[in-house]
């Protein structure tokens, strides 16, 4: 696939269609990243991996009011059009869909979906109660504006990911779910737009995360019981300031918390908050 010297910006769903259109031929496959914008390195990789399927590559950037409930950062959240569409233009991306609230959510709108079983397992759920049926609402929309091939997600957030994976198979829906591994920064991190919260303190301790998830993981694998290494675990945060939601070994399909000790695949999941900011994580084991 050629790299382009920009990038085309679509902001309506007739316009998004039009283009589709315009650029599916036999052998060539559309991909669609979903995307909130303030896109950083992990974003990247997404639209990267959507380009190694020798797809057409859109990036769709919208904040959506769904997703957040009542005190979260929906006004807050950063808002960098500018340097997102530059980033894009220089992963090679072929099309940005940037709509706005009244384009994907018109006067009179009163349908939503809801979520299957992998949204109600006690973990991101618990604690945003409505924040999955407000997922797979845009998503579904997404997808069915688009007609996309492909949709490219990553790890990261791997209770969303399941939620989406569970809906496009459940619903039938013609498109393929691309995972993509978690990247991370030189220290562990989870690359995340909530990462430019963090204070310098803060940040210093944040690799704390991935490393407390690491060492579980190894852990387990070496036969330690599960409950012991979740309450070293949890302490272990607790102790260097972190307040734990949940760390949790679920499986990896269901995310229901697995029957047997030899279950697989099984997966360590993670949420805490370091000051203001919440950060989440997951490993494989």
């Amino acid at each position: 696939m050629s790299v382009p010297l920009s990038i085309l910006i679509l902001k309506s769903i007739s316009d998004l269609r039009k283009h589709v259109s315009a650029v599916r031929q036999p052998l060539h496959k559309v991909a669609l990243v979903p995307t909130m914008g303030a896109l950083h390195a992990g974003h990247i990789e997404l639209v990267k991996q959507g380009l190694t399927l020798g797809a057409h590559v859109i990036v769709s950037i919208f904040i959506n009011p769904l997703q957040f409930a009542a005190g979260e950062d929906l006004s807050k959240y950063p808002r960098t059009f500018n340097a997102d569409q530059a980033k894009l233009i220089d992963a090679g991306a072929h099309a940005i869909y940037f709509p706005d609230v009244n384009e994907m959510y018109p006067p009179g709108f009163d349908v939503t979906i809801l979520p299957g079983s992998v949204a109600r397992v006690g973990l991101e759920d618990a604690c945003r109660p409505t924040h999955f049926q407000g997922v797979t609402t845009i998503v579904a929309k997404l997808f069915m504006q688009s007609g996309a091939d492909y949709a490219v997600f990553g790890k990261k957030d791997f209770q969303q990911l399941q939620v989406v994976t569970h809906m496009a198979r459940d619903l039938n829906m013609p498109i393929e779910i691309i995972p993509v591994t978690t990247l991370r920064e030189k220290d562990g991190l989870a690359m995340s737009s909530r990462n430019i919260y963090l204070n310098s303190e803060e940040r210093a301790k944040a690799s704390l995360l991935y490393q407390t998830l690491s060492h579980a993981a190894q852990s387990i694998r070496q036969g330690q019981p599960v409950e012991s290494v979740l309450k070293y675990a949890v302490k272990n945060l607790s102790d260097y300031g972190f307040e734990v939601g949940y760390f949790e070994v679920r499986n990896a399909n269901t995310l229901e918390k697995p029957i047997d000790k030899n279950e697989r695949p099984i997966r360590l999941l993670a949420a805490v908050k370091i000051g203001t900011t919440r950060l989440i994580d997951n490993i494989g084991i």
